[in-house]
């Protein structure tokens, strides 16, 4: 089985989050490529795949949000997870346990029916952001640092690796009893 860990990322920390993914997948006996999706041709030769974009503005990045659009007709036809990361959840409190999904997430779920969509907590240094940026972010209590909760990412993707072993692609228990329901015809 071939995993596609397909990634939008704007300073690094959603292409860390991907590796460790990625990593863990292949601990569980996975194949497992990790790439941008500004890099990935075609999800046919994938049989499962997690897809994750960095968050600006409520969104995900343009060639995270482009490729689901494009691939949806190959994606849907296989085991998708999703998941973006932002620092909503970095602001704890009220404001983190209330974190909205991205806006193209609803779509995705209509488009390609993912198993999952998981929204992790990213990394955010003074420069990434502009000056306008960084006062909003102070006056709403954020901190500068990396906020990503690397015991929730292993977890999680624990829970797809541990899915896969289960209900690997391609052999799903309708083709199963069709196929059982031919031969007891024959």
């Amino acid at each position: 089985m071939v995993v596609l860990v397909g990634y939008a990322s704007e300073h690094g920390s959603t292409r860390g989050i991907a590796e460790r993914i990625g990593a863990r997948l292949g601990e569980f006996g996975s194949r497992v490529e990790v790439r941008s999706l500004g890099q990935v041709q075609d999800v046919d030769a994938y049989d499962a795949a997690v897809l994750g974009s960095a968050v600006h503005n409520g969104a995900w990045l343009k060639e995270g949000a482009d490729f689901v659009r494009r691939n949806r007709g190959g994606l849907a036809g296989r085991p998708v997870w999703l998941f973006s990361v932002g620092l909503a959840r970095a602001l704890g409190g009220w404001a983190g346990a209330h974190a909205k999904d991205p806006k193209e997430i609803a779509g995705f779920r209509e488009a390609i029916d993912p198993r999952d969509h998981h929204l992790f907590a990213g990394a955010l240094e003074r420069d990434h952001i502009p000056l306008i940026g960084r006062l909003i972010w102070r006056a709403m209590g954020g901190h500068y640092g990396d906020f990503r909760d690397w015991e929730e990412i292993d977890a999680w993707a624990e829970g797809i690796a541990r899915h896969l072993e289960r209900h690997p692609p391609g052999a799903s228990p309708s083709r199963t009893l069709t196929v059982c329901l031919r031969l007891s015809h024959e």
